[in-house]
This record gives structure tokens, C-alpha cells and sequence, in this order.
């Protein structure tokens, strides 16, 4: 008889449990880092319009190609600029951060009403003034955006709200910054940088519920098997009397927030022209805004909301050369 193997590596990590619907199909952030330097925003919000490739100059000290063109597989993120709706000041509590003051924006966006019912009917509000001394109790300063989704052509009207974090000097600097941004709108080469490292948090791609083959990547099991053959070979020991929660099973596939780590910032596009291919991006259309393209890939489909953080891990590292683009493939009309 031949050698009958006995085991064999895991499939499928455990590292992503539950494997269960996300609640919503934008992310949440629940973490932001701690900056040095300039008052500034944490974060930025867009659109994913889709993946493509491109060449960019290595500017890396440590590469073997520095100072070369190289293949650099890229994503491209529509980002209408975000209104600032308001803002909120975390402070601590035995059960941790909670809000000690909010502030809304005099004159809200039209659209921020179809998402908060309750603004439409609200009376003319006053100028939010921050108290005396509220800096000394603050632990953390946000600002609360809006999306702007017909800046995009996405064919709806109806924004996202959500937070974005302040980093930088002090407690009353930022409170201070964030106050002076209230009712305006920031565009993304105020927040994001040409070769910085961002990290990108999105919903994944739904796949509905699959079984273990693909849900796991498990084995089909011989020809000859005596049951099935698209399962696993056993779901246990009879004793404990139960099955357990490492053994593959089949159910929900994809729709699952997930973080990408450190991915570059390659170009901030001002004239979506430059980009925009004949007859527009494949299941998205053509942008119509601003776009940022990132170093790599993102989850999710097209059209779907992506956040964008400054890196937890290397948001002190700066490139001394941002990277060069020289060429994007798009699909361009042929000249007759």
C-alpha cells in the first residue's frame, strides 16, 4: 500500500470569527492613533471605482529597483469632498469614552436630512459655542462628516454620517481646529498625502452562504467516498459529544468588515480626466470628483463606501521621494 497522509495544515483562519453578516455596509473605525505634529484630520472616506494596473518609479532606498519603472498593481477610490457636520468631544467614564459635547453645524447640508429624520424639524439653532474649561475633560476630539454621493454620480442622494478623529498638538488645538471646520467642506489633498501609508477599512464582497469547499477551501474528498464528497471527512470525536467550533461548516461567505494595513498613497487626482477611460469604469461609471489611488488592493465592490485612516503602525514614515506614477492602463478609444 502507498503512504496514506494523516494530517495536513488547517484550512481557513481562525483569526476571523464570527464569520457572521456585517451589520451595515459602511465600516467602523474604532481606533485612532496618536499623531505628532500639525492639527490635522485622521481619516478620509470615498468610493471604490475599481482595480487596475500601473507603473511607478521604485523609490525605495533598500529595492534593487530603485530608480525604476516596475509593475504596481493599484486601486482607484473616488473622494467627493466630506461637509463637516458637527462636533463631539469624548471624555472618560467608568465604562469608557462617552460624549461631554456636541455640536451641530448651523446650515446642514439638504441631503443629511434623508439620512437623520429628526434634523428636518428641528428649529433655526444657534452658533455652537464649546463651554469654559471642557478642554481640561477631553480625551478625544472627532468630527462628525457627511458623504456627498451625488458629487459622485452613484445615482443616490441619501449620505453616510459617521466620525473621523482629530490628531495633532493639543486637546484645545484641536478643539479649536475642529470648531473652525463646522459647517465647511474638506476635499482629500487636505487630509491625504502623495507616499504616505494609509489604512483602508471596508465591507467585503458578499458571497451568500457556500459550503465548506469554498467557504474553506477543504479537499473534495475521492470518487469513492462513501457519503459525500464536497464536506469533511468527519466533524469530530465522538467524545466531547459535540462538534467543534474549529471544524469547517458551511455558512455565511463574504460581507465582513475587513482591515487593509499600510497601503500607499500614489496619487491624488484633481481632473478625474486623466483617469476616466471611454465609457467609464467597469460596473462604476466615470468619475466625477476627486480620486485617490492606493498601492495594492481593497475589499468590497464597486460603488461601495471605503474609509480611509492615516496608518496606525507607520504614520510617522515618510518617504524623502513620494512615488512616482508614469502610467495608469485604462482603456482609451483608438485613434482612427
Amino acid at each position: 500500500m502507498g503512504h496514506r497522509k494523516q494530517s495536513a495544515p488547517r484550512h481557513g483562519s481562525l483569526a476571523f470569527r464570527p464569520r457572521a453578516r456585517f451589520k451595515r455596509l459602511t465600516p467602523r473605525i474604532r481606533f485612532w492613533p496618536e499623531v505628532e505634529g500639525e492639527t490635522r484630520l485622521l481619516g478620509f472616506a470615498g468610493y471604490r471605482v475599481g482595480m487596475t494596473h500601473g507603473f511607478t518609479i521604485d523609490t525605495s532606498d533598500s529595492s534593487p529597483f530603485k530608480g525604476k519603472e516596475v509593475f504596481t498593481p493599484i486601486t482607484i477610490i473616488e473622494t467627493p469632498p466630506l461637509s463637516i457636520v458637527g462636533v463631539r468631544l469624548y471624555g472618560n467614564s467608568p465604562q469608557g469614552l462617552r460624549v461631554i459635547w456636541e455640536g451641530w453645524a448651523r446650515n446642514l447640508p439638504e441631503n443629511v436630512k434623508r439620512r437623520i429624520g429628526s434634523l428636518a424639524n428641528r428649529k433655526e439653532p444657534a452658533e455652537p459655542q464649546v463651554p469654559e474649561g471642557i478642554a481640561e475633560k477631553t480625551r478625544e476630539v472627532r468630527v462628525l462628516v457627511a458623504t456627498q454621493p451625488h458629487l459622485a454620480g452613484l445615482g443616490k442622494k441619501t449620505p453616510e454620517v459617521f466620525e473621523i478623529g482629530v490628531g495633532g498638538g493639543s486637546v484645545a488645538e484641536r478643539i479649536s481646529y475642529a470648531m473652525s471646520l463646522l459647517g465647511r467642506e474638506v476635499g482629500a489633498k487636505e487630509v491625504l498625502e502623495e507616499g504616505a501609508y494609509v489604512d483602508v477599512f471596508a465591507v467585503t464582497k458578499g458571497k451568500g452562504f457556500q459550503g465548506v469547499v469554498k467557504r474553506f477551501r477543504v479537499k473534495i474528498l475521492d470518487r469513492k467516498s462513501n457519503k459525500t464528497r464536497r464536506g469533511v471527512a468527519t466533524l469530530g470525536p465522538w467524545k466531547p459529544a459535540g462538534v467543534m467550533y474549529t471544524v469547517p461548516r458551511p455558512g455565511q461567505m463574504g460581507f465582513m468588515q475587513r482591515l487593509v494595513r499600510n497601503l500607499q498613497v500614489l496619487k491624488i487626482v484633481e481632473n478625474p480626466g486623466e483617469i476616466n477611460p471611454a465609457g467609464g469604469f467597469h460596473k462604476y461609471g466615470i468619475i466625477r470628483s476627486q480620486a485617490v489611488i492606493l498601492n495594492g488592493s481593497v475589499p468590497g465592490t464597486p460603488k461601495r463606501l471605503v474609509k480611509i485612516r492615516v496608518s496606525a503602525r507607520k504614520h510617522y514614515a515618510k518617504p524623502k521621494q513620494p512615488p512616482v506614477l508614469t502610467h495608469v492602463n485604462i482603456r482609451r478609444a483608438v485613434a482612427a
